[in-house]
Formats: C-alpha cells, structure tokens, sequence
C-alpha cells in the first residue's frame, strides 16, 4: 500500500509521458508490418489497402502540424483552471495517477459519446471512422478537430485537484490503450478480459455499419462504461467497416477534409435555419434519414 502512497518527482512524469510517447509508436509500427504480412499470408493485400494505410498516417502528420499551433494554448487552459479554480491539490503518487487514469477513461467515453451524437462533432471525428479496412494504421487516422473536444470533458480533472501533468499522461494512456485495438489478428480474448476490458472485438463493433452496431462500446479503456450505460453490443456478425456513405478515396486530404466540406456543403443548401441548426446539433444518423427521405 505504501507504494501507491510514494510520492513522484514532476521530472520523472515528464520522463515517462516522453518515453512511453516515443517508443509506443514504435512498437505500433511494428505490429502494424506484422498485420501486413498477415494481409499478404491470407493473399488480402491490395493497392486500396496500402494507399488507405498511406492515407492513415497522412492524416496523422496534418494532425500534428495542427498540433503545433493549438498544444500550447491547450495546455494553457489546463494550467490556469488547475492555478485558480481547483478544488483541492492532489499529490504525485501511483495512487492519484490510478484514479486519474480511471476517471479520464470515464471523461473519454462521453466525449467519444459526443463526437457521435451531433453533426458538428462527427465531421471531425467521421474521420477516424471512413477506413473500409481496420488495423493498427487506422488508429492514427485523425481528424482537424480531434485536439479540440477533449479539453471540455477532461478540464473537470484540473477542478478536481489533479495536476495537468498527470491528467496528459492519463489522456495518452487512454490513447495509446485503443491503439493495439485496431486489429483484426486479435479474435476473442478470455472472457474475463472481454467483460472489464475493451477489447479488439469491442472495438471492432464500433467501427462497424452493420445497424445492429451502430453507436455502440465508445469504450476507452474500460468496457464497463458501455455496459453501465447501455450501449454495449457483442459482436456476433461478420462486422462491416466505414461510413455512410463511404469516401471511396485514398486521398489523405480529401480524407482529413471530408467531413467538414460535407457539413458545410450542407448548411449551404439547407432549406431553412432549422434545418442548419439541426445538421450541427442532431446526430449524424438525422442527417442521412433526412437525405434519403428527399431522394
């Protein structure tokens, strides 16, 4: 017990968010070229599979370049709620990064939850899910505004007393955790596992199009926020991947694009205010019945 009581020095943090964020992509880049020999053992690699692999990691880079104009403003507002608005201090402890970890893990799902649930989000996030494939490179297919939506879900953690260090760490362990989910190569892990955890066949489900899938195991880490709040679903069919409707481009621009050209399109030719104010607010699902109606 008393090693969750251990204090933490503020530079041997720093040491393990640099080291687990450098050596873990690493790690995925080698699982990732595992997958591929797998593609290629089971004769399913093609040149749309490599191109969309491609694609992944392009978006990715125009992540990052988005990145470098936003982190710093981000950690800001972090910084200056924990300064002025926190509600007690919480130390660096094992003890206080567990409980971090849990409670951003909590955070993720109603963000992700959010990110489905109304237009403006989905364009960004519309992104991550267009991949007709599903691998390790898909987990690295991000949208423009995927840095933005997380600071609102997980700023409460800087009121609560926990230390915006800590609550980075815990945001890329939240990550990097759904990382090693993209994957087919990984069918069912014991029951167990499969009950607590997220796991590839949670996540496979989410990314599916199948209607029975739809909306379903936003999970981060946990699984058990999905079963509490019900929007767990087994996966029990041969699950299908992408977005309606499909990109059908291995393009990462008009990929990292797609989604907010498509709204703004939209709102361009939207027969009224309300229905512009209904193409941000109500869920992507609202949108597609709206379009298939008009047909």
């Amino acid at each position: 017990m008393d090693i969750l009581l251990q204090p933490f020095k503020l530079e041997e943090l720093d040491y393990l968010y640099t080291f687990i964020d450098d050596w873990f992509f690493v790690i995925a880049l080698g699982l990732f070229g595992v997958e591929l020999l797998r593609y290629a053992f089971k004769k399913q690699f093609t040149r749309n599979l490599l191109g969309d692999s491609v694609a992944n990691f392009v978006t990715l880079g125009l992540f990052l370049f988005t990145l470098l104009f936003t982190a710093l403003a981000y950690t800001s507002v972090f910084f200056y709620v924990y300064d002025n608005f926190r509600i007690t201090e919480l130390p660096f402890t094992l003890w206080t990064v567990v409980c971090c970890i849990i409670l951003a893990d909590l955070a993720y799902y109603w963000e992700h939850r959010f990110l489905h649930s109304n237009g403006f989000a989905w364009a960004t996030h519309t992104v991550h899910h267009s991949s007709p494939h599903f691998n390790i490179s898909v987990a690295y297919r991000h949208g423009p505004l995927d840095w933005f939506f997380p600071l609102f879900f997980h700023l409460p953690l800087a009121v609560i007393g926990f230390n915006p260090i800590i609550i980075f760490i815990s945001e890329m362990l939240v990550q990097l955790f759904q990382t090693l989910l993209h994957t087919e190569s990984v069918k069912k892990l014991p029951r167990p596992f499969e009950a607590i955890f997220n796991t590839p066949s949670h996540h496979r489900v989410h990314h599916a199009t199948n209607s029975k899938y739809i909306d379903k195991n936003y999970a981060g880490i946990f699984i058990i926020w999905d079963r509490m709040f019900g929007t767990f679903a087994k996966e029990d069919e041969k699950v299908r991947y992408g977005v309606f409707p499909r990109i059908n481009s291995v393009n990462p621009f008009k990929i990292y694009f797609e989604g907010y050209w498509k709204l703004l399109k939209r709102f361009i030719t939207a027969p009224s205010w309300r229905y512009r104010w209904n193409l941000m607010v109500k869920p992507p699902i609202w949108t597609w019945q709206q379009e298939r109606k008009n047909k």
